[in-house]
């Protein structure tokens, strides 16, 4: 699957220095001091619908994570999934008379456009579920063979994983067993499904059913593929063992993550899978968190409709840490537009405070664990001297605009 089209991040003097991320199943930041190669897996969307600005928030997180590292002077190879085949796909295509692969293609052709207008650097590899099901019949077989899963004997062809193969399970989260019953439903569990041996074991392979599409899968008979596992093995592919940073929403900390993190060690044996499991906040509307079954979405694409600049739908985002759930308000956006306006004005002046004593702010910030608003309070100090017209440095202007746009993802 192609990913999108990238853009010319500006070179900056000097490197920044080693980037601290928090981690979920540490409870605490840490250093992210990749040996090598950085890798980092995000987990994109299940292209039933347009890119809201939860999921924006998300990608410009991990970003962020991207020009920090290539700032350090660090290769990067990040992967992207897409889940092209998942039950809420097939249902809203049922729901609307629509093909669902129409469906699939039309939204991860929009988030793509999305994407580019926001200034996202582009993943190295961009994948979807649909091409990876090979290998993913491979990996079931293989866990089935091991012991660590099993199959219902209902007749269904289902296959299920069995935590107890994995001792450790729960590490990631820190959840409760109670509390993960809680969540299992509400995030596509089946907790109750008859003939699991433990009520949070997540389903591997679904088998073909009459009116739903399968594939092929060898000794596993045809069928399609769990979300959870779906996850594992593009990274394992792609990245190896072990990863850097597993990146989502915080959403996805259970069981997605947990569940695609246990899979990939038992296949391995190397653990922890991530040395970083790194989630975003959520974002609101009106109080409520922005979701599909809410039907409160705010559109990245009806806001590029409405002629609203880019680069102002990304600084609002960036206004908030990015582990924070927030609120999207039009007062944050108008304050946005507000900044970049100034900043844009500053950025043409003859000459402003020392460049270099902003890039080296600003890459501090966004080395503690992202502190994007810290960023921005540097840029609105720096603009409000240089528009006070007392500023010395005629290379200033541009080496501010070259920063934001290098560090932050923000053209002027």
């Amino acid at each position: 699957m192609d990913s999108w089209a990238g853009h010319e991040v500006p070179r900056l003097p000097g490197r920044g220095g080693p980037l601290s991320l928090f981690d979920s199943a540490r409870q605490g930041t840490h250093p992210s001091d990749p040996t090598g190669t950085a890798t980092m897996y995000v987990c994109g969307i299940t292209p039933y619908d347009a890119t809201h600005l939860g999921h924006a928030a998300t990608m410009i997180a991990f970003d962020l994570v991207q020009r920090v590292w290539r700032d350090a002077g660090r290769d990067v190879r990040y992967v992207q999934n897409v889940t092209d085949i998942d039950d809420p796909l097939l249902e809203r295509a049922e729901r609307d008379g629509e093909d669902w692969k129409v469906l699939a293609m039309r939204e991860t052709a929009l988030f793509r456009e999305d994407m580019e207008a926001l200034r996202m650097i582009p993943p190295a590899h961009y994948v979807g579920a649909v091409e990876s099901i090979p290998d993913i019949a491979d990996k079931v077989l293989l866990l089935l063979k091991d012991g660590a899963a099993y199959r219902l004997e209902d007749g269904t062809g289902d296959v299920y994983f069995d935590i107890a193969a994995t001792p450790r399970f729960g590490y990631e989260s820190n959840l409760t067993r109670e509390q993960m019953l809680e969540i299992f439903p509400e995030r596509g569990g089946d907790p109750d499904r008859a003939g699991k041996r433990d009520p949070l074991d997540p389903l591997l392979w679904r088998g073909a059913r009459e009116g739903e599409p399968s594939w092929p899968g060898g000794e596993l008979g045809a069928g399609r593929p769990g979300w959870h596992i779906e996850c594992a093995v593009i990274a394992l592919n792609l990245l190896g063992d072990r990863i850097d940073v597993q990146g989502g929403g915080n959403d996805l900390i259970f069981p997605h993550h947990e569940c695609s993190a246990a899979h990939a060690e038992r296949l391995t044996g190397a653990a922890p899978f991530a040395d970083h499991y790194v989630h975003a906040g959520m974002i609101g509307l009106d109080g409520e968190k922005m979701s599909k079954s809410r039907g409160n979405l705010v559109f990245v694409s009806r806001l590029r409709a409405d002629q609203v600049d880019p680069m102002a739908v990304r600084l609002a985002l960036l206004s908030g840490h990015y582990r924070a759930d927030r609120a999207w308000t039009d007062e944050l956006l108008a304050t946005a537009h507000e900044r970049l306006a100034r900043w844009r004005r500053a950025a043409a002046a003859p000459a402003g405070p020392s460049g270099e004593e902003f890039l080296a702010g600003v890459r501090a910030r966004l080395a503690d664990d992202l502190d994007s608003p810290g960023a921005l309070a540097l840029a609105d100090g720096w603009a409000e001297a240089t528009l006070a017209g007392t500023a010395p440095d005629p290379s200033a202007p541009a080496l501010f605009a070259a920063t934001l746009d290098a560090l932050l993802g923000l053209h002027l």
